[in-house]
């Protein structure tokens, strides 16, 4: 069953508003904010769904309430006894899992990145086949010969951290409860920080988002931002037939040993926007019809989702697949033991090793936009 937010929504905004624009003070106030929120609505979201729930265990988990296994309740039993974490735990392996689950069916930008959960595993091996396939006689020899470069990736170097302040009155609440409220706070958590990393991420202590510049002058470990490679306006007609022609083209090159190579990206391509620039597109790209009907459609099929991480008056395009982007290692709980603002609540870190970059330079672009309304474009 979806937490219901009411006031975490907004706070995100603020903290993705405060990371582009604000100094360290005001970023750092943001966050506080924003946990602050998250604790208030998760806690507050749960509390109802006790006082509403009924005894039955079968009712309750038909009904999409939680189960745990009995590892699960064993070591959740262990918190509420001990009074919360130990200095170091680590959660269960199925606990683990069904926060990652959490992250990518919640979260649909991290869906079309196809972000992996390699579990244990904290390094892995991928390879780019290029090659070809030759005739030749029956009885001569082999022909052709397919390459590969293979690269290891490492995952430990990055550590990605959620903060789950935890109450008292939660742990009242018993171990189904407090394994919800501790999956979620920190699913959600990480949701931003991963959001965050693979859109922005500068690539110092962070994944290079696809915002940036594989291209371009590294200073002091932090890559510059991707140049626009042009401006949309998703006026209906030619206009907008002609503006993602050069897009999906431009996403097409595949740089192969110097050379650009094509890239096959139909059903691939993702469009992320702004929320506050989402409508000002569809109401660009919505026309009525002779039928009297609004009809909203992009030429190519962009899959449209929505980042608070894209700044206001840009829209990204990305190929699906062509971002390495992973999480591995034992998720960790330890004690905060420095100070944030948190009334009521013994403060921990979740500790997660995450990765991620675009493949090459060409898998992601950046545009301007230009949505200004134009009355005299035909709308039958």
């Amino acid at each position: 069953m979806p937490i219901r937010f009411n006031t975490f929504e907004e706070k995100k905004q603020a903290f993705a508003t405060a990371t582009q624009n604000g100094n360290a003070e005001e970023q750092s106030k943001a966050l506080n904010s924003m946990l602050e929120a998250l604790a208030q609505d998760v806690q507050g979201d749960i509390l109802n769904q006790v006082n509403a729930s009924m005894g039955d265990r079968a009712i309750m988990q038909a009904r999409g309430a939680n189960v745990l296994t009995s590892d699960e309740t064993k070591f959740f039993n262990v918190v509420i006894e001990e009074g919360g974490f130990k200095d170091t735990d680590t959660l269960p392996v199925t606990t683990q899992e069904r926060i990652f689950d959490d992250l990518v069916e919640a979260h649909p930008l991290l869906q079309e990145i196809g972000i992996q959960n390699l579990g244990a595993v904290t390094e892995y091996i991928y390879g780019d086949p290029e090659g070809a396939a030759v005739w030749g006689p029956l009885f001569g020899d082999i022909k052709g010969q397919l390459n590969a470069t293979f690269r290891k990736e490492s995952i430990t170097q990055l550590k990605l951290t959620a903060f789950v302040p935890l109450s008292n009155d939660m742990l009242n609440l018993g171990p189904v409860w407090v394994e919800r409220y501790v999956r979620t706070m920190i699913s959600e958590a990480m949701a931003v920080g991963l959001e965050r990393g693979y859109v922005a991420g500068t690539g110092k202590d962070m994944p290079i988002g696809l915002l940036k510049d594989l291209d371009g002058a590294v200073t002091n470990g932090v890559y510059p931002d991707k140049a626009a490679a042009g401006t949309l306006t998703f006026k209906p007609g030619r206009m907008t037939i002609n503006e993602l022609k050069g897009v999906v083209e431009k996403l097409s090159i595949r740089p192969v040993n110097g050379e650009d190579k094509v890239r096959n990206v139909a059903g691939r391509v993702i469009m992320v926007v702004n929320p506050f620039d989402n409508f000002g597109i569809q109401a660009n790209a919505t026309i009525q019809n002779a039928a009297g009907a609004y009809v909203t459609s992009l030429p190519f099929n962009p899959t449209m989702t929505e980042s608070m991480f894209v700044p206001q008056g840009k829209v990204l395009f990305f190929v699906r697949n062509e971002y390495t982007a992973a999480i591995g290692g034992a998720m960790e709980m330890k004690k905060f033991d420095q100070t944030l603002a948190m009334e009521d609540a013994t403060l921990y870190i979740a500790k997660q090793y995450a990765t991620g970059k675009p493949k090459d330079n060409y898998a992601a672009q950046v545009y301007n936009l230009d949505l200004a309304i134009d009355e005299s474009v035909p709308q039958v």
